[in-house]
């Protein structure tokens, strides 16, 4: 095999090549030429490479060099839309600019994140603004309609993601009209698309990637067969999204939204109004009857547990029987607009989902009364041992009863207004292993967080990359490239009580006072579960920091309210983990209060466990511990972000050093100097680094 392409591309990234030349500030780094040179590799044989690519290494620049250089057909996925942005926008142009390479590239997303005129069309007129200013807002989307090229809702940036206008302007594969819409030439989904197909490098993300693999055609189906490589950034999200788009959901909006969109296409063909009126109200009346039937389930549940309630079975016939009766109203209107005919088909296809969920009781998952507390984990692998044993019989036993097992577990999930009935399989390998085949292409998987205890065999099978018959993929782990000596300290608090005694919050939250005191402030403090958060943000209230606590503010405003303090202490639980990227002075203490396993509410994951016993594993060593070990990888990772940074660690859980399993967390972080001494946080705190005034560079 010819390492032509991995040789240029080290050669791209090292001192004197066409990164140095043309980047002001890049910094040349062996670990990420290595990187390049084993993505090169893997995209030169049309291999599979799982890396792991710690914070700093690059890793952006590390993938788009022999990606470009290869001039092969290119799909880069990566975890958010925020992520692709990025992506697309900064570190794409410069990396082509730099190599002076004219090769043609796109930006694709899902079809929520464009404007569909119809849609809006069909808004405009419409007695549905909740304010005045939701309705000044949507006068502000239809004046930027005659103004954009791309369509793309990012480009409005006082339109918030979880605005009630999205739906209003934007389609979904349910409802959109295809070629039947009389605005189909000017359709930006179609234009975005069209580009996508024509272009050499294709930026999507996980949850677009995803929809396509699952034949549930979000915008790109027609480009993965032609691509010769796939770039899976941030891979460790990919088999919990994967579960999603592999299995079937059915939720509240929808179908709300399917009532009023039935009464809306009235405005095409006003003699339909006295027909559709009064099902598509039932329809709305019914979806909220059902909502308000569950509020006596716990807000996540499996479908035997919402059986139990004859109330919520009750409602379930009503809303079956309301859709049932729309569709008969819609189809002999089918003919008069193509909206009345996607309306008929999404009535029929909305039934069918609920008929499902009702009619599976065969269901794989936990019983009820399985789950444990998330403060309740047993903590040495002899308990956890024991009760596998005695779990195992009851398993064994509730498997008999089962007339099939089809891999998935059925449950439900309540939000405030809404509710969301799921079918999630509980294993997602083989899909994916199946999909990477049929592909005949390159695929690379990297993250700053893959690999446990240096090993890999956690996400390499989930990802279905050790199925009988395959070969291995190649694995790569890259270390970060910061002086951890001098730049981290990792604290581990002497005396305090174990995770799940009552006092374990007011404990630790003494523990961290002199750590706070020591940096002044500085601090994101990352909880495992809320309830811990909200009595942390009670103990601390009054201090000399500003606090900002998770759910105060919507997660970017919070942010950016932290950063301006230059003193603050954010609270924060798990979405705080990843994807929040504070460098500088602003952030130099993390705090983590407890090992973060999984929460026990979580009917998925439950099943999931429920799977490994019955099928002779261990479920603690086979996922509560891998899990929760790159969780905390990510919870670390928010502390060092570049070569300048300086902080300290704080891992609060006495586990760490009391239990076998401790070591397994500590051997998977970086090398960081650690102490049981708070002094030592005081003296580091009181160093002046010699380089404190130098300016950051760039990957």
């Amino acid at each position: 095999m010819s390492n032509r392409l991995s040789e240029a591309s080290r050669a791209a990234l090292a001192d004197g090549g066409e990164l140095s030349r043309n980047i002001p500030a890049f910094t040349t780094r062996i670990a990420q030429q290595d990187l390049a040179a084993a993505i090169a590799d893997a995209v030169d044989s049309r291999g599979t490479l799982l890396a792991e690519a710690g914070t700093g290494t690059g890793k952006t620049f590390a993938y788009l060099v022999p990606a470009l250089l290869s001039g092969k057909k290119t799909i880069v996925s990566t975890g958010t839309r925020a992520l692709q942005d990025q992506l697309y926008h900064r570190d794409l142009p410069r990396v082509r600019d730099a190599l002076g390479i004219g090769l043609k590239t796109a930006l694709l997303k899902g079809r929520a994140n464009y404007l569909c005129h119809y849609r809006m069309r069909q808004a405009q007129g419409e007695p549905r603004f909740a304010t005045r200013e939701m309705a000044a807002q949507f006068q502000r989307i239809v004046a930027w309609s005659g103004r954009t090229r791309m369509g793309d809702l990012a480009e409005l940036d006082a339109l918030p993601e979880d605005s009630p206008l999205l739906p209003m302007v934007t389609s979904t594969t349910e409802n959109c009209l295809g070629s039947e819409c009389p605005f189909f030439a000017d359709c930006f989904v179609v234009q975005a698309r069209q580009r996508a197909q024509a272009a050499d490098l294709v930026v999507v993300n996980h949850h677009l990637l995803l929809a396509d693999l699952a034949l549930k055609q979000e915008g790109f189906g027609e480009i993965l067969p032609g691509a010769q490589t796939f770039v899976v950034d941030e891979a460790h999200q990919l088999p919990e999204l994967a579960a999603q788009f592999f299995g079937e959901a059915l939720s509240a909006r929808p179908l709300v939204e399917l009532a009023r969109d039935a009464l809306t296409e009235c405005k095409q063909v006003p003699s339909a109004l006295a027909a559709v009126q009064d099902p598509a109200r039932a329809l709305e009346q019914s979806v909220r009857a059902l909502r308000a039937a569950m509020d006596e389930l716990p807000v996540r549940g499996t479908r035997r547990r919402a059986a139990e309630e004859p109330a919520v079975e009750e409602a379930f016939d009503g809303l079956a029987d309301a859709l049932r009766q729309l569709h008969n109203v819609l189809a002999p209107l089918a003919p008069a607009s193509p909206g009345f005919d996607a309306c008929a088909a999404r009535a029929v296809e909305f039934e069918g989902r609920l008929q499902r969920w009702r009619d599976d009781s065969a269901e794989t998952g936990a019983q009820e009364g399985d789950a444990q507390d998330d403060d309740e984990f047993a903590d040495d692998f002899a308990q956890l041992d024991a009760a596998a044993d005695a779990a195992d019989a009851a398993a064994k036993a509730k498997a008999a009863k089962k007339k099939r097992d089809d891999g998935s577990v059925l449950w439900y999930e309540l939000t405030a207004r809404g509710f969301r009935l799921s079918r999630t399989p509980l294993d997602v390998a083989g899909p994916l292993a199946q999909h990477r085949a049929q592909s005949h292409a390159a695929w690379i998987f990297t993250s700053a967080t893959l690999a446990v205890g240096g090993r890999f065999e956690h996400y390499a099978i989930k990802l279905g990359l050790y199925l009988k018959g395959d070969d291995p993929p190649q694995t790569l782990l890259v270390p970060s490239p910061f002086d951890w000596e001098r730049q981290a300290l990792c604290y581990l608090p002497r005396g305090l009580p174990d995770p799940t005694v009552r006092n374990y919050n007011e404990s630790m939250v003494e523990n961290i006072r002199p750590v706070l005191q020591a940096s002044g402030g500085r601090a994101f403090v990352l909880f495992a579960s809320h309830r811990a958060l909200r009595e942390a943000a009670e103990l601390l209230k009054g201090g000399p920091w500003p606090l900002f606590v998770q759910g105060e503010a919507p997660r970017p405003v919070l942010l950016e309210r932290f950063r301006a303090s230059g003193n603050g202490v954010l609270l924060g639980a798990a979405s705080f983990r990843e994807g929040v990227d504070v460098a500088g002075d602003a952030l130099s203490v993390v705090v983590i209060d407890k090992l973060p396993f999984a929460a026990p509410d979580d009917p998925v994951f439950e099943a999931r466990l429920d799977a490994i016993r019955r099928n002779g594993g261990n479920p603690f060593r086979d996922e509560q511990l891998p899990q929760a070990v790159i969780a905390l990888k990510q919870g670390a990772g928010r502390l060092i972000r570049n070569e300048q940074d300086r902080g300290v660690l704080v891992l609060c859980d006495p586990r760490l050093t009391s239990k076998t399993y401790g070591s397994v967390f500590l051997n998977s972080l970086p090398p960081l100097p650690k102490t049981r001494h708070v002094e030592d946080v005081g003296a580091f705190f009181a160093e002046v680094p010699e380089d404190a005034t130098a300016e950051p560079d760039v990957e």
